[in-house]
């Protein structure tokens, strides 16, 4: 308990408290929150949810977590399983995007896996993509699509392509719209990965788009990877699950980008 002789902190220096705390022990509930700094339940509450808004810490039941690195992901089986309501929701929603005609860039990942029969209903679209499951489905679901596969090193646990030749394509074409995947999104370190060889080929089908839009759920924010891609704000728009908190949210949004929540998941 917070010595009672002592002064009462202001909210700067109450928060920067909680994140030293946070730092120490990386997640703390709401209850040893209110013990360490000797304040109430609601006045943490509204600490966490400013510090949410500043992407510095995150809530999870109960309480709130600091950043937590990802060193490395699962395989595309693994991923397949999880989260299924929420890639459906948010691949619905991402869809919207996409008009007749466009050179479109799905980068590799089960949730832009889920976008395929929202294109197959579209005329004369061009799909590009790293990811053997989506083209694959593609040629199923969409043969009047023209379909082009960027080739280059295969990470057979992702079933997809990485490296400098799959980029190479990337650079080759005028893409209308990218969608990007990724593992770990925050407000301060924007997209980031816990494999290097997967940075050129997203960098490239950023470079060669009029405009961009991560589809990342909301499970995955708040964590971060060793390399860095690019700042949210590179992309401009961001599609996630509706369980995204309100101060995540409002955070993000003040950021400058355009936020939208998938709802249905």
């Amino acid at each position: 308990m917070a010595d009672d002789a002592s002064p009462p902190l202001i909210p700067y220096q109450r928060r920067e408290k909680l994140l030293q705390h946070l730092r120490r022990d990386g997640v703390l509930s709401v209850q040893q929150i209110t013990q360490l700094l000797g304040v109430s339940h609601m006045t943490v509450r509204r600490d966490i949810a400013e510090l949410e808004r500043q992407g510095l810490a995150f809530t999870v039941p109960g309480g709130v977590r600091i950043a937590s690195q990802v060193r490395s992901e699962p395989s595309h089986q693994d991923k397949s399983l999880l989260e299924q309501p929420q890639k459906e929701a948010m691949a619905g929603c991402a869809a919207a995007f996409v008009e007749d005609g466009m050179t479109l860039y799905l980068d590799a990942g089960t949730t832009l896996l889920a976008m395929v029969p929202h294109l197959a209903r579209h005329r004369g679209l061009t799909v590009v993509s790293n990811d053997f499951s989506t083209v694959d489905r593609l040629m199923a679901e969409g043969p009047h699509l023209e379909i082009i596969h960027t080739g280059g090193r295969a990470e057979v646990a992702n079933r997809s392509t990485v490296g400098r030749l799959a980029a190479a394509t990337l650079r080759e074409l005028a893409l209308d719209l990218a969608f990007l995947s990724t593992s770990s999104w925050d407000l301060l370190r924007g997209v980031t990965t816990p494999s290097d060889a997967k940075v050129e080929v997203k960098r490239a089908a950023l470079e060669s788009a009029r405009s961009a839009v991560l589809v990342a759920g909301s499970s995955k924010f708040g964590t971060f990877g060793r390399y860095r891609v690019a700042d949210l704000s590179d992309l401009g728009t961001v599609v996630t699950d509706d369980a995204l908190s309100e101060a995540a949210a409002a955070g993000v949004r003040d950021s400058g980008v355009e936020l939208h929540l998938a709802a249905g998941g």
